[in-house]
């Protein structure tokens, strides 16, 4: 039986799934298709039957990688959709959960089975939302060359972010939410996306904590970088003005997106062509969505009386696969990363290391852990860290990318998760503990253990025996003080 629910532009119908009340596929903005594709997210029009909200929209356009929460999805421009989870259509004023997927801002959808964020609505009485936003080409290539309609062109993925939270923060009393009550979340480019949002002032206000899961403040493209990006995809797409791009086909902006990405990069974010350790089409600065980099408005005080919970798994690159790593490229790595010294530092610390383990060690940290902790040290309070330790059964794996996900969202027991974790006992405890803490957060913007402080450096280590750890790895953390 449906239920139905009323929004600003409209009345939707949901339906029960899961023990708690879904509303699938909801448009927070209008659609971005052709004439509109490259411009900042604009208002939805009104409908005046109900709308149906019981099944996912589309994703947003892109090149499935076919990995275990990116396999090949339905994908569509009219793709600016989200998804309600919650106990009741209320005035009860229930926190919010909005979750951000990743995907290298390049794949994914909210719709993914471990973003299920129904264990949170029955276990915490929260209210969870999941998003898509446009990706790759589509949401980050910058073309405010072309004119003030392009402003954006840069970074509208975060843009069409923006519009999501102003429609919860419009709409979500509605669906038994509280807007004063929200915390935005996400993984990997979604850890990203919320770190970003943190330090654009064209979002302050639409939340009140933030949770960055193997991404920060870090990973975004000067404008220097920007350019490369979007000349080189006008090339690729054998145009050189906008009315060209705008004609484009969708098929023929990602064919011409992944002919940049090969040009650029030979490697994720670490051996680009770009001046940065950062992939192509990653949100552009320079725009008044994001005027600086996030991390510098972030130390100068934005969103200070924010909560953050923000952190990364051990071994994260491991995901990554990486093929033959002997000791030469293992250098070159570390130089890459600005310093050849640093390698000495994890020989020192891991002598039983093999070249691939040390270089998985490097890369995780400069990619994840070392942003989460100068995310903490910027902010200087109000901020709380943890580590993801529980390992793979696959051992090649270890504390991989990812893998954290379905321990958050308390769904070990969806698609994929066996395929991901191993066989063995479940390790439903982590999951308790780990969902327990993410819960307390969103409902208290506590997580029940030590905040971080740049004198004591406490932080939440997730494994089997779970606990709180004085600055761990802590001689490593230090090698990269003074290195971007």
């Amino acid at each position: 039986m449906g239920v139905n629910a009323t929004t600003r532009t409209g009345r939707v119908q949901g339906r029960e799934k899961d023990g708690v009340l879904l509303f699938a596929g909801i448009p927070y903005a209008a659609p971005p298709v052709a004439g509109r594709r490259f411009r900042a997210p604009a208002a939805h029009e009104s409908w005046t039957d109900v709308r149906d909200a019981r099944k996912f929209g589309p994703a947003a356009p892109q090149i499935a990688d076919g990995g275990i929460t990116n396999p090949p999805v339905r994908w569509d421009e009219d793709c600016l959709r989200l998804n309600v989870q919650t106990r009741a259509l209320d005035d009860a004023g229930r926190p919010v959960l909005v979750w951000i997927h990743g995907g290298g801002y390049r794949t994914g959808q909210g719709a993914v089975p471990w973003y299920n964020g129904a264990r949170f609505a029955a276990n915490g009485d929260i209210v969870a939302v999941t998003i898509n936003y446009r990706l790759g080409a589509l949401g980050f290539t910058d073309l405010s060359r072309f004119g003030d309609e392009f402003a954006t062109s840069g970074v509208n993925g975060i843009a069409d972010q923006i519009a999501a939270l102003e429609w919860v923060r419009d709409n979500i009393a509605s669906f038994g939410g509280d807007p004063a009550k929200v915390t935005i979340a996400g993984e990997s480019a979604g850890g990203f996306s919320v770190g970003t949002l943190l330090g654009s002032p064209r979002a302050e206000g639409l939340f009140r904590g933030v949770i960055a899961q193997s991404g920060a403040a870090h990973h975004c493209l000067p404008p220097s970088a920007g350019q490369t990006v979007a000349d080189r995809f006008l090339e690729a797409l054998g145009v050189d003005n906008v009315i060209g791009v705008e004609a484009a086909t969708v098929e023929a902006i990602l064919e011409a997106q992944a002919s940049v990405c090969r040009a650029l990069e030979r490697g994720p974010g670490l051996d680009t062509q770009l001046g940065v350790p950062v992939s192509a089409f990653y949100p552009v600065i320079g725009s008044d969505v994001l005027p600086e980099a996030p991390l510098e408005a972030i130390h100068r005080g934005l969103n200070a009386d924010v909560k953050v919970l923000a952190g990364s798994n051990r071994d994260e690159t491991t995901l990554w696969g990486y093929g033959e790593v002997d000791a030469g490229r293992l250098d070159r790595t570390a130089t890459r990363l600005g310093n050849e010294r640093i390698l000495d530092v994890y020989r020192r610390t891991r002598p039983e290391a093999t070249a691939r383990e040390l270089l998985t060690a490097l890369t995780s940290d400069h990619m994840f852990r070392i942003p989460a902790i100068r995310l903490a040290e910027a902010r200087g309070g109000n901020t709380w860290l943890y580590q993801f330790n529980w390992r793979s059964r696959f051992q090649h794996l270890g504390a991989t990318h990812a893998l954290e996900i379905p321990f958050v969202f308390d769904n070990l027991h969806q698609p994929g998760v066996d395929a991901f974790i191993g066989e063995g006992p479940s390790p439903q405890h982590v999951a308790d503990d780990m969902h327990r803490a993410w819960t307390r957060f969103i409902r208290d913007g506590d997580p029940g253990f030590a905040p971080y402080t740049a004198e004591r450096r406490k932080t939440m280590v997730f494994d089997d025996t779970s606990g709180v750890v004085e600055d761990p790895d802590g001689e490593e953390r230090a090698a990269w003080e003074g290195l971007r």
